[in-house]
C-alpha cells in the first residue's frame, strides 16, 4: 500500500499520522494539553500528600490546601475532557453505530463530532460570563478571585469546541451536510412545537429525556455531550432559565472534593500495573490455585477482587489482570468466549469492592458516608464471586491437567513473599478509610508514595518515561468522568425544577410490595440504565431522588448502595449495549461475538447472587458500626 494509501486510511479512522499537517497540528495541540494536564495530576498528588503528612504528622495543617486543590481539580478536569476528547476516550455507545450499514454509518460517525459542537458553542458563552461573574468573588484562604477557578470552564469548552472543529474535516461533505440538516430541522421542529409541549406539562418530559437522550446515547454521542444537549434544548425549549445556570450546575456537581480521589486512584490503578504489583498478586494466587482444575477462572476472580481494591477503576483491573493470565488460559485450552465472559462478570461483580469510583461517586451524590460504603462493599461482591465460582467450576470439569505442573510448597512461599507488599496495599486502603483514619483522597495519596516506594525499592521495576503519559491518561480518563458527572448534575437539577422528580418520588413510593417491591424496581432500573447510560451518570441523576425513598422505606442506605451498584453494574457488563463488556474483549483483544453467547450464565449468576444481596440486608450491613 503506497504511503498516501496508508495516510488516508489512518485519516479515515479519525486519527491522521504526526508527519500529515493536520496530524501535526493535532498532534502539537495534544502536546499542548496533556503536558499542563499532567502537571496538574502531579501536583495535585504532591500537594494533597504533603497536606496529609503535614496535618497527620506534624499536626499542622495546611489551611489554604483543599481551596488550591479544588482550583487546580477544575482545571485538570476540564483540560482532561480536552484531551478526552482528542484522544476518542469519552464514553459513548457504538454498537449501533459499529453495525450500521455503510451509507448510514458515516452520518452516525458525523454527528458523534457535531452533537458535542453544537452544545459547546451553546454553551461557551454563558462559560465565559459566568466566570466574569465568579471574579467578583474572592476564596477565604487564599484571597484569590474565583474567577481563577471558573475560567477553567470557558477554557476546557472553548478548546473542546477547537477540537471538534478540527474533527469535521475528517468526514465527508455529504455526511456533514446530512447531519447538519438533521439537527437544524430537530432545532427547528422543537421551537415550532414548543406552545404544545409547554401545554403537555411533565409529557413533555419524555421527548427531551428519553427520546433526545437515549436517542443521542444508542446513536453514538457521547454520553456526557448528550446530557448536556438535551439538558439545553429542554431549557431553551420549556423555561425561561438561561444557559448560564446550567453551566453552573455543572461547575457545582464537578466541585465536591470527594471526587478529588477519582483520578488518585486511576493513576494508582496504573502505577500498580506498572511497578509490577498487581503481577505479584496473580502470581501469588496462580501458585496457590493454578493447578486445579478450573483454576485459573478462580485466580481471575481473585484478581479481580484483590486489584479492584487499588485502582478503584474497572478498566484499569482489567487491564492488569486479563494480560497475564489469558496467555496461559489459552495454552490450557481455554475457549476465549468463556474466558472475555468471566472477565466481564467478574468486571460487574467487583463493582462494590473499594475504593470503586461509582463509590466514591454515590457517596458524593447521595450524602452516603464513604467508609461505611468501604465497608459494606466486600461482602455483596464476594458472594456475587462465589456465584461466579460455581458456573467456572461448572464449565470446566472437563479441563485437561495433565501438563499442568503443581507449584512445591517452596514455590508459594516464595510467591507470596513477593506479592506480600503489593497484598498490603489493598487492605490498608480499605483498614484506614473504614476505621476513619484518613479520607478516601488522603488515602489515595499514601498509598500513590507507597506504591512508589515500592517499585523503586522492592520491585525494582519504575519506568520513568511512562509517568507522563500515565498522568495525562489519568487526567484524559478523569476528565471524562468528571464531565460526565457535571452534565448529569445539571440535568438532575432540570428534571427536579420541572417536577418529574415529586413524580417519580411519589410512583416509586407507591409500588406494589413495600420495599420489596421497590428493590425489584431499582434493580431492573439501574439494570436498564447501566446497560445503556453507563453507571456514573445513572447514578447521579437518580441517586439523589431515590434515596431520600428508600430512606422513608427503612431501607439503609449502604445496602441500597450496594443494591444499585450492582445492578448498575450488570447492566453495564451485558451486551449488546453494555459499554463494559466492549471494554473487556477490547483489553483481552478478543471479538466480541465470540462472548455473546456464553456470557448468559455468568449473567445469570450475577442475577443470583444480586437477588441473595438485596434479600439479605445483612450481607451489605453486617459489618458497620453501629450507632
Amino acid at each position: 500500500m503506497s504511503t498516501a494509501a496508508v495516510e488516508n486510511a489512518v485519516i479515515a479512522e479519525g486519527v491522521a499520522p504526526p508527519h500529515h499537517p493536520r496530524g501535526r497540528f493535532a498532534h502539537y495541540f495534544e502536546q499542548a494539553v496533556a503536558i499542563p494536564a499532567a502537571i496538574i495530576v502531579l501536583f495535585e498528588i504532591v500537594l494533597l500528600l504533603t497536606s496529609v503528612i503535614f496535618r497527620f504528622f506534624l499536626h499542622n495543617p495546611i489551611v489554604w490546601a483543599d481551596e488550591l486543590a479544588s482550583t487546580l481539580f477544575i482545571w485538570m478536569g476540564m483540560l482532561g475532557a480536552v484531551l478526552a476528547l482528542l484522544r476518542g476516550q469519552h464514553m459513548r455507545l457504538t454498537t449501533v453505530v459499529t453495525r450500521s450499514s455503510p451509507r448510514i454509518r458515516p452520518i452516525l460517525q458525523a454527528l458523534a463530532v457535531m452533537a458535542p459542537a453544537l452544545v459547546l458553542a451553546l454553551m461557551l458563552p454563558h462559560a465565559i460570563l459566568y466566570a466574569y461573574e465568579e471574579s467578583m468573588i474572592t476564596t477565604p484562604a487564599l484571597g484569590w478571585s474565583l474567577g481563577i477557578r471558573a475560567a477553567a470552564l470557558p477554557v476546557g469548552l472553548g478548546l473542546m469546541l477547537v477540537v471538534a472543529l478540527m474533527q469535521l474535516p475528517r468526514h465527508s461533505l455529504k455526511a456533514i451536510g446530512v447531519t447538519g440538516a438533521l439537527l437544524a430541522i430537530g432545532a427547528l421542529g422543537l421551537w415550532a412545537l414548543s406552545p404544545v409541549l409547554i401545554e403537555l406539562g411533565h409529557m413533555s418530559l419524555i421527548l427531551f429525556f428519553i427520546v433526545l437522550l437515549l436517542g443521542g446515547v444508542v446513536l453514538g454521542v457521547p454520553i456526557a455531550f448528550a446530557f448536556a444537549l438535551a439538558t439545553a434544548a429542554y431549557l431553551l425549549t420549556m423555561t425561561d432559565v438561561p444557559i448560564l445556570v446550567m453551566t453552573s450546575r455543572m461547575d457545582e456537581g464537578m466541585s465536591s472534593l470527594i471526587l478529588l480521589a477519582v483520578p488518585l486512584f486511576v493513576f494508582l490503578g496504573a502505577l500498580i500495573e506498572m511497578t509490577g504489583m498487581a503481577a505479584a498478586m496473580v502470581g501469588f494466587l496462580a501458585s496457590l490455585l493454578g493447578h486445579v482444575r478450573g483454576g485459573l477462572n478462580y485466580v481471575l476472580l481473585g484478581a479481580m477482587y484483590l486489584v479492584a481494591g487499588i485502582s478503584g477503576s474497572k478498566a484499569a483491573d482489567m487491564a492488569a489482570v486479563a494480560p497475564i493470565l489469558f496467555p496461559e488460559m489459552k495454552k490450557r485450552g481455554g475457549d476465549e468466549g468463556e474466558m472475555i465472559s468471566l472477565l466481564s462478570a467478574s468486571g460487574a461483580m467487583s463493582e462494590t469492592i473499594p475504593p470503586s469510583i461509582v463509590l466514591i461517586a454515590i457517596g458524593s451524590v447521595a450524602g452516603v458516608s464513604i467508609a461505611s460504603l468501604f465497608i459494606g462493599g466486600l461482602l455483596p461482591a464476594f458472594v456475587l464471586a462465589i456465584a461466579l465460582g460455581v458456573i467456572s467450576w461448572r464449565r470446566a470439569r472437563k479441563e485437561d491437567m495433565s501438563k499442568v505442573v503443581r507449584p512445591t510448597r517452596k514455590m508459594i512461599w516464595r510467591a507470596f513473599v513477593i506479592a506480600l507488599p503489593a497484598l498490603l496495599l489493598p487492605v490498608a486502603i480499605r483498614f484506614f478509610v473504614a476505621e476513619g483514619v484518613a479520607t478516601a483522597t488522603e488515602v489515595s495519596t499514601l498509598a500513590i508514595a507507597y506504591g512508589v516506594i515500592a517499585g523503586l525499592l522492592i520491585y525494582r521495576k519504575f519506568d520513568y518515561r511512562r509517568i507522563i503519559p500515565m498522568l495525562a491518561s489519568t487526567a484524559a480518563l478523569s476528565g471524562a468522568i468528571l464531565l460526565i458527572i457535571g452534565a448529569a448534575s445539571s440535568m438532575a437539577w432540570s428534571l427536579t425544577t420541572s417536577g418529574f422528580s415529586a413524580d417519580l418520588t411519589h410512583m416509586m413510593s407507591n409500588l406494589p410490595g413495600g420495599k420489596f417491591g421497590f428493590l425489584a424496581m431499582s434493580i431492573i432500573m439501574f439494570i436498564v440504565l447501566g446497560s445503556i447510560l453507563e453507571g456514573i451518570p445513572a447514578i447521579v441523576l437518580f441517586g439523589p431522588l431515590l434515596f431520600p425513598v428508600a430512606r422513608a422505606m427503612e431501607i439503609n442506605d449502604v445496602h441500597y448502595a450496594m443494591v444499585v451498584i450492582l445492578s448498575m453494574g450488570i447492566g453495564l457488563f451485558a451486551p449488546p449495549f453494555g459499554v463494559g463488556y466492549y471494554s473487556a474483549c477490547a483489553i483481552a483483544k478478543v471479538d466480541p461475538d465470540a462472548g455473546l453467547k456464553k456470557i448468559w450464565p455468568y449473567l445469570g449468576a450475577l442475577v443470583v447472587g444480586l437477588i441473595v444481596v438485596a434479600a439479605v440486608p445483612w450481607i451489605s450491613t453486617g459489618f458497620l458500626p453501629t450507632k
